[in-house]
């Protein structure tokens, strides 16, 4: 069973999306690729699709693979400079120790972004730093110049962001750590020992940074940071966790088609490993700030796949969801047998699917949107993601509460 609004592979594992870039009224999304797989694999590609939007992507070439010095292509971005050039920075491993990659160019031969031709090692990891793990670049354009940053951990269990300045995309020189947070810091929220793929960028003249939160090689949630950034410098007056569960990983920035700041996740737990394929990528969410808070809600692109009027039952197993949470709860069926149970007491819900209960904060009205194997429940107190396994043709939503409309997703 696939997800039909929700990326997969047509075979293998995938990971972490990154670079994905709006461009002549379509979406290129990358992402990370092992080929011939079902589990992770340090050897990993870039793949490549393209897309009217991110809920409809269909898959391209590889875009870029190992060799030529490159025993991994792992995560990264794509910018395009004021000369008009596109350029590819990823992280370059190489084993044994592929905790500490380099960081590495790439420019398209071709206006389809098909082929790519590898270029220098731009960034090393500092030698003043006594570090664990170095990878993940994340570029933005500021004032006064471009900005590099990426993600580090250190022996003594600080979480870091380095920062690195360019004029013209080519040479860079190294600031020192943007941000950093140890492990044993808790106020607010755990930020682990490493952030992987920090990206730092602004909402409404206010500074944000993403990232997913690592610790001793276990993959925990994506949290965030808000407050003041100014020459490649960040400053915290906040901590948040944006996610709940065991499936969302490595959120990645982009600008959707208004140059609004969006997030799309890499979704553990779902694939199918009879049919060679692992992984899927979330549906697209807008950003935005309400106090110190980070909001994500389902991206608007998702309404046009909206049909008919709201109702209970749903002929498919696509669906998104409005509910205003009650005692009485709200239970999702599929052929009489239930998806996903949902329960309010006070500010949380209990989701139960399958034999996994979790428990996560909501806040307002929940969106929930069902797509074969994927659950994702999203309100103002974070975003919840896990697989399930509906057993028939159609969805049934059963609870007190009247306000529950669902509407089938088609295409």
């Amino acid at each position: 069973m696939r997800p039909e609004f929700h990326f997969t592979a047509a075979s293998g594992w995938i990971n972490d999306p990154h670079g994905i870039t709006h461009r002549d009224g379509k979406y290129d999304a990358f992402f990370q690729y092992v080929p011939d797989r079902t589990d992770w694999a340090p050897n990993c590609h870039w793949g490549h699709a393209h897309g009217v939007d991110l809920l409809s992507l269909h898959e391209l070439p590889v875009a870029i693979a190992p060799g030529e010095g490159d025993g991994g292509i792992w995560t990264g971005s794509l910018v395009t400079g004021s000369d008009g050039g596109t350029r590819i920075f990823y992280t370059s491993t190489s084993e044994p120790d592929i905790g500490i990659g380099r960081i590495r160019v790439a420019t398209p031969d071709d206006d389809e972004w098909i082929l790519w031709t590898k270029g220098s090692f731009v960034v090393d990891a500092p030698t003043d730093l006594d570090l664990i793990a170095y990878r993940d670049p994340f570029l933005r354009e500021d004032p006064d110049g471009w900005r590099m940053f990426v993600g580090a951990g250190g022996v003594d269990g600080t979480a870091m962001a380095l920062s690195y300045r360019s004029d013209d995309l080519e040479a860079w020189e190294y600031e020192g750590v943007a941000l950093s947070r140890s492990t044993a810091e808790t106020t607010d929220v755990w930020m682990g020992a490493l952030w992987e793929c920090p990206q730092i960028f602004d909402i409404n003249g206010r500074a944000v940074m993403v990232s997913s939160v690592w610790d001793n090689d276990v993959l925990h949630y994506a949290g965030y940071a808000v407050g003041t950034y100014t020459h490649g410098k960040f400053t915290a007056t906040r901590w948040g966790r944006l996610t709940y569960g065991d499936s969302y990983y490595a959120p990645s920035l982009f600008h959707d088609a208004e140059g609004r700041a969006c997030l799309s996740f890499w979704m553990r737990g779902i694939g199918d490993e009879s049919a060679g394929w692992a992984s899927a990528h979330s549906v697209p969410y807008l950003l935005t700030l309400e106090g110190d808070t980070l909001i994500a809600v389902p991206h608007p692109d998702l309404d046009k796949y909206r049909t008919g009027t709201p109702t209970r039952d749903i002929a498919g197993l696509a669906a998104d969801i409005t509910w205003t949470p009650d005692e009485s709860g709200l239970t999702i069926e599929s052929a009489g047998v239930t998806v996903v149970a949902l329960v309010r007491k006070n500010d949380e819900l209990t989701a139960a699917a399958g034999d996994k209960t979790w428990t996560l904060p909501f806040s307002s009205d929940v969106r929930i949107i069902l797509d074969g194997p994927v659950l994702e429940i999203a309100s103002a107190g974070g975003l919840f993601a896990a697989p399930i396994t509906p057993q028939g043709a159609g969805l049934t939503m059963r609870g007190s509460n009247s306000e529950i409309a669902g509407h089938a997703l088609n295409r």
